[in-house]
């Protein structure tokens, strides 16, 4: 699912969010494109691979763990699998223990405990997307 506007395109990094909230997804979406972010959604894991089939690929991923049909596990150990996708920096963002992350089970490059704040998410996305 696209969520850009047309009338203004960016040339900062998209951001692919995965979440099965949709009030979480449309919520960070809001906040990524008013800041010039494009940005494309996916409700689990399987919807996000079937994203990443088509270009462009996003300079972020910003990546729920507990979703149905494919959680966040299985999502990035699929990325894993991959020598393109396992390059695109993936942020956790739950309300799960930050210490399973830690441990390299997800391999991120950061969590963000939910909820967050809007200048927490653009502090990391600006990382990897200006």
């Amino acid at each position: 699912m696209e969520h850009e506007p047309s009338t203004q395109r960016s040339a900062r990094g998209r951001v692919l969010v995965v979440d099965d909230d949709p009030g979480i997804r449309d919520m960070v979406a809001a906040m990524l494109q008013i800041h010039g972010y494009p940005v494309t959604l996916a409700a689990d894991g399987a919807q996000a691979l079937q994203q990443l089939e088509r270009p462009p690929l996003p300079h972020l991923i910003l990546l729920d763990v507990m979703m149905p049909v494919m959680d966040g596990w299985q999502f990035r150990a699929e990325l894993l699998k991959d020598a393109t996708l396992a390059t695109i920096p993936v942020v956790i963002t739950s309300g799960i223990s930050a210490d399973y992350q830690l441990k390299g089970h997800l391999q991120s490059v950061a969590y963000l405990e939910k909820p967050f704040t809007e200048e927490q998410l653009l502090a990391l996305v600006r990382q990897y997307c200006n």
